[in-house]
């Protein structure tokens, strides 16, 4: 009964989201309604002792992230500089590889270091732009950022710079760039596979006569370029380049300027208490908002005239985005909590146990439990806190090395995570201004291919011993 209540939960979750109602309304229904059917008793103080707990914890950190970033691609929109990047795109790609474009760009900023959330607010007013001068729907928009984006330079790649390759180092004792020839190959695999499936839906639509979008039905388009003339794709180019750079810089530097640990005191009146920081824990966020900061400010001063007139309501509008799309993200955030405190969600993870492969058993577990908590780093932290251990053991037993255990958990994690209830799901589409009944179909095809290239990987390893 216990499972069949949290199965329930996570089914009723994944029909409102793709229905088009709020999580933020739905998140905590589902997940208290899980907590009443368990014990009664347990509702209130789950509500207020995690639910809550942790949906505001996930705003603490990442809320200025989606504020700048937000931010930062309305500037990019009303400087001009999208329509400028677009126009040399298709000029050097040619029409017919806009979807190649945006997945390359919106690769390289996630390989450089920058949130996913962050991508998908920077690179959406290129994508817009270049998929309405090519005539390709809208509607596929999602699934491309995905690919770029959600996928290859998330969790395959050695070395990228995602929570998703950083949690499995703590548990393995791994760097970043554990098994690079099973991650190159993974990534290659995903990205050829999942192109292939995005010319093949743009070529279907081109047969069928289906274009962008009719305008009087679109939702959020980037703002039109109101100035007369354009800037130099060198120069309208500079700001992303500088988020990039800016970033790998400050997570550099950052911990050498404040050290493992910073503290201050917050009042120089009475005797209160100093507030102290893991310089370590919170690098990586403060390093975004700095290199977004810089991107910002690039912005302002490159493309002041077009920008200051239009900057109020611009920015108004992105606020309110940002806005939206944290607290559906922290939502699911707190509902994959409370349902990873269940006696139910125990019951899940005991009967993956039952598969006898080392790397098979760690794969299907990392991703299953990503899926029920529509988290990729929340599923594969509960998985690994909970089984690293018996995956070490097993792993050791059959002459696996750690370096694999760590690609293979940071691939599944990347998996099935992109469920409709998922926090970065519901984000891109509420910025694409699409719903899950337009645009879903093509992320989950995604989402099958990243799971599938988890498989691939581990038949590489056992048919090869590469590592």
């Amino acid at each position: 009964m216990s499972l069949l209540i949290v199965l329930a939960a996570l089914a009723f979750l994944i029909l409102v989201a793709y229905r088009g109602y709020s999580v933020i309304l739905f998140a905590p229904i589902a997940a208290l309604g899980a907590v009443l059917l368990t014990d009664p008793s347990l509702v209130a103080p789950m509500f207020t002792g995690l639910f809550m707990d942790r949906m505001v914890g996930f705003l603490k950190l990442y809320f200025p992230v989606f504020l700048l970033g937000a931010v930062f691609g309305k500037l990019i929109e009303l400087s001009g500089f999208s329509r400028s990047i677009v126009g040399a795109a298709i000029r050097l790609f040619g029409p017919q590889r806009a979807m190649l474009s945006i997945v390359l760009v919106s690769g390289l900023l996630t390989y450089g270091g920058v949130s996913l959330f962050v991508v998908v607010f920077a690179v959406y007013p290129f994508a817009a732009e270049m998929f309405r001068q090519s005539n390709i729907p809208k509607r596929l928009i999602p699934a491309t950022l995905a690919v770029g984006g959600f996928s290859f330079t998330m969790d395959a790649l050695p070395g990228t710079p995602q929570i998703q390759n950083i949690i499995p180092t703590t548990f393995f004792g791994t760097d970043t760039w554990a098994a690079p020839v099973l991650g190159t190959l993974g990534g290659i695999f995903v990205l050829a596979v999942g192109m292939a499936y995005l010319e093949w839906r743009r070529r279907v639509a081109l047969r069928n006569g289906e274009g962008y979008g009719d305008p009087a039905t679109l939702v959020n388009e980037p703002t039109p370029f109101a100035g007369t003339h354009l800037a130099h794709a060198g120069i309208a180019v500079l700001p992303l380049l500088l988020v990039f750079v800016s970033n790998k810089l400050f997570t550099l530097g950052m911990p050498h300027w404040y050290g493992a640990e910073h503290s201050f005191i917050p009042s120089i009146m009475g005797s209160a208490a100093p507030v102290v920081q893991d310089v370590a824990k919170i690098t990586a966020i403060w390093a975004v908002l700095g290199a977004l900061l810089v991107g910002i400010l690039s912005v302002l001063a490159l493309a002041w005239r077009p920008v200051v007139t239009r900057f109020a309501e611009g920015t108004k509008a992105a606020i309110g985005g940002a806005v939206l799309a944290a607290m559906n993200t922290a939502s699911e955030y707190g509902f994959g909590a409370v349902i990873a405190a269940l006696p139910g969600f125990m019951v899940v993870a005991n009967a993956l146990g039952s598969i006898k492969d080392p790397l098979l058993h760690e794969a299907v577990t990392v991703t299953g439990l990503a899926g029920v908590t529509g988290s990729a780093s929340g599923g594969m932290s509960i998985a690994l806190a909970a089984m690293s251990e018996t995956f070490i053991a097993n792993a050791q037993a059959a002459g696996i090395p750690m370096e694999v255990l760590h690609r293979v958990a940071a691939m599944a994690s990347g998996g099935m995570d992109s469920l409709p209830h998922n926090g970065a799901v519901i984000t891109l589409l509420m910025v694409t201004g699409l719903t899950h009944r337009q645009a879903y179909k093509d992320i989950f095809a995604v989402t099958i291919i990243k799971t599938l290239a988890v498989f691939v990987v581990i038949g590489i390893h056992y048919a090869t011993g590469w590592v």
